[in-house]
Parts: C-alpha cells; sequence; structure tokens
C-alpha cells in the first residue's frame, strides 16, 4: 500500500492500540458503503481503511510496518542500510551461516519480511482470515433519580451493521454465485518479481479485492454491496437493576455489531445519566435530605416528618437541637447492587426562624428574653 497507513486512519505513528481502534471506528462508520451507496470511491476508501487496520491492530505487522514501510517486502533495499550501515552488503554483516545455498538467502528475507517472499520465485499461501467478532458499540440514556434507585425496564433503538439478511451474509446477490477472484486467480494473493543485486525476488501480498479469501461474488449484493453486512436499526430491552449510579455502563452481549464470516455479534455497552431530584441528594448509597423545624420545636423538642424515596417517616426531635443537626434513619438509602445492603437516609435539620411576629408572639418572645437576661427596652433585641 503506497498511502501511509497512519495517514488512512488520521493518527499518529505513536499512537496507541487503543486510539487506533477508536480512531477505526470513526472512520469505518463515516466511509462505509451503505452511506454512500454505488459510490466506488468510497468502496475503495473503505478497502483502504480496513487494510491500515488489518497492520496497524497485529503488533507483528505494525512493527515490521514501522520499520520497512511495508509488511510484504516491498520496501526494496535502498542502500542497504538495515545490512550494512549504508555501504552495502559490506560493513560486518556476516553471512557465513548462510553459505551453501539459496536456502540460506530465503531464510534471510524469511526473518526480515514475513513469508510473503522467497528467492528463487516460490509462493506461500498466506492463510485466509477466519471468523471475524462484530465490533463493540456504545449508547446512552437518561433515567430519573428513583428509576436509578428502584430499577427499571427501558426500550432503546440502535442503528449498527449487522449480518445483511437480502444476501444472508454472503455478500452476492441471491441467485447469484460466489467465483474465483479474477485479480489474483483465487490465489488470495498478488505476486510481483522485481530485480535485486541478489537476482529476482518474488513478492506477495494480500488481495485487496478479495481480501486474501480468493473468491468474490459474482454479483455483489445491491444491499450490502458485497460487504456481507449492512445497517440495520433494533430495538432492544434494557433491564436497569435497582442501585445504579450517574455514569453507570450496563453491557448487553451480543448485542453490537454483526460479526464478519460466521464471526460473533459484538457487544453493546449503555452510559446512564441519571437525572438530579429536587428533594434529595445521593452520596454512594445514602440519600440526603433537609427536615425543616420550627425554632420552638427545636427548643422544645418533639417529632417531624421525613420524606424518604421509601416514604414519610417521623422522627425525634429532642429539646435544644441545633440548626445542622443530621438525623440517620437506617435502611431508607439505596441498595447496593452487589450485596443488597440498602444505604441510609440522612435529613439535616434545618431551623426556621420566622422573620414576621404577631404582636402575641413579640410578647412572648419579649417575656422569654427577660427571662434570659435580657435588656430589650435598651438597645436589645427586639427594640
Amino acid at each position: 500500500m503506497s498511502k501511509d497507513l497512519y495517514e488512512i486512519l488520521g493518527v499518529k505513528k505513536d499512537a496507541t492500540d487503543a486510539d487506533i481502534k477508536s480512531a477505526y471506528r470513526k472512520m469505518a462508520l463515516k466511509w462505509h458503503p451503505d452511506k454512500h451507496k454505488g459510490d466506488k470511491e468510497v468502496e475503495k476508501k473503505f478497502k483502504e481503511i480496513n487494510s491500515a487496520y488489518e497492520v496497524l491492530s497485529d503488533n507483528q505487522k505494525r512493527k515490521q510496518y514501522d520499520t520497512f514501510g511495508s509488511t510484504g517486502g516491498q520496501s526494496g533495499f535502498g542502500g542497504a542500510q538495515g545490512f550494512g550501515g549504508g555501504q552495502g552488503f559490506g560493513g560486518g554483516f556476516d553471512f557465513s551461516g548462510f553459505q551453501g545455498g539459496g536456502s540460506g538467502f530465503a531464510d534471510i528475507f524469511e526473518t526480515f519480511f514475513g513469508g510473503g517472499v522467497h528467492e528463487g520465485g516460490g509462493r506461500s499461501r498466506g492463510g485466509t482470515r477466519g471468523p471475524i467478532r462484530g465490533g463493540d458499540i456504545e449508547s446512552d440514556i437518561k433515567i430519573s433519580f428513583e428509576e436509578a434507585i428502584f430499577g427499571c425496564e427501558k426500550k432503546l433503538e440502535i442503528s449498527k451493521a449487522d449480518v445483511c439478511q437480502h444476501c444472508k451474509g454472503k455478500g452476492a446477490e441471491p441467485g447469484s454465485s460466489i467465483i474465483s477472484c479474477k485479480t489474483c486467480g483465487g490465489s488470495g494473493e498478488v505476486r510481483s518479481v522485481r530485480n535485486t543485486i541478489l537476482g529476482q525476488m518474488a513478492t506477495s501480498r494480500t488481495c485487496e479485492d478479495c481480501g486474501g479469501e480468493g473468491r468474490v461474488p459474482e454479483k455483489k449484493c445491491t444491499t450490502c454491496h458485497g460487504t456481507t453486512r449492512s445497517r440495520t436499526k433494533e430495538v432492544v430491552k434494557v433491564k436497569i437493576p435497582a442501585g445504579v449510579d450517574n455514569g453507570s455502563t450496563i453491557r448487553l452481549s451480543g448485542k453490537g455489531e454483526g460479526g464478519l464470516k460466521g464471526g460473533p455479534s459484538g457487544d453493546l455497552y449503555i452510559n446512564l445519566h441519571v437525572e438530579p431530584n429536587r428533594k434529595f441528594v445521593r452520596y454512594g448509597y445514602d440519600i440526603h435530605s433537609i427536615v425543616r423545624i420550627p425554632v420552638v420545636q427545636s427548643v422544645l423538642g418533639g417529632e417531624a416528618e421525613v420524606e424518604t424515596v421509601h416514604g414519610k417517616e417521623r422522627i425525634k426531635i429532642p429539646p435544644g437541637t441545633e440548626d445542622g443537626t443530621v438525623f440517620k434513619i437506617k435502611g431508607k438509602g439505596v441498595v447496593n447492587p452487589g450485596n443488597g445492603v440498602k444505604g441510609d437516609h440522612l435529613a439535616k435539620a434545618k431551623v426556621e426562624i420566622p422573620s414576621k411576629l404577631s404582636k402575641k408572639e413579640k410578647d412572648l418572645y419579649i417575656q422569654l428574653a427577660e427571662e434570659a437576661g435580657a435588656d430589650v427596652k435598651k438597645g436589645g433585641w427586639f427594640s
């Protein structure tokens, strides 16, 4: 491949495996033939993307490509710097272990270029790829505060590449046959011969038209254009367990994109976004709220009603309760999905001080203040 593989996927040469995988997903989705039906350039671009990912996702192939600019020995010797530091085959490379026949030179190229290059024009048939697992996909769901606490079931419509139902994943239009690839003659490889200082050398690479299979549809499927997959929409039921929190992820096995060549489907990852609640705040498996207490009750004590997600609860307010006091109601929080234990409800006291008083209330407060020793007549509390 003449184009730079990193440029094809839009990543840098120091990209991680995760970066390459992520870039491939985006590029494959953007240039999938289903989105550009009938566009031959898009089909060509899509093949380039898949070919680039096939190399860069394989650590051994990627290392070979980074070193020689090729995975099949097509970069040439260009001064043979890899053998003699830019001085041809001199410079100290020891051939003593390879004397006595052509097989030694074949071993050299086997070491540096892999099994696609042979002395004397010999050909090594690369094995065709077996079943390929489909890609994973992800989606998002919004749920209410209560749905996250008690669990629920949601329906989600997803769009994905799946096995083409028109051709049943064969890639050929129903009624047509799968024939031998004309480009590679059914071998799955394209061979070329070039002259080198060692004589004629044969190189081989995977056929791009058949992907190394050696066989292609006589007539491509009009739905998937020979890719064996097409875009489809599916409504899936998502069972959300009780106790999930904002940012949690649910995996549905086998609900991702369909596999190739009989491979299994990928998985569907669903990210949960929990909407906030105006009454409650969640911290882990505990729920916090405010309980408002009149100032008289905070002084004298009594009972107060606290609203929880499980219903209303009554708590005792001891005399002299201060603003900010926290009351714990055991087992009225969120269930832990891992062990089934519920958290607690924590109610924080908010002592309400009246902003307006009736004459009777004011007289009573003055009387209380005088009992406390305050001089309310000379710049005191109520002057």
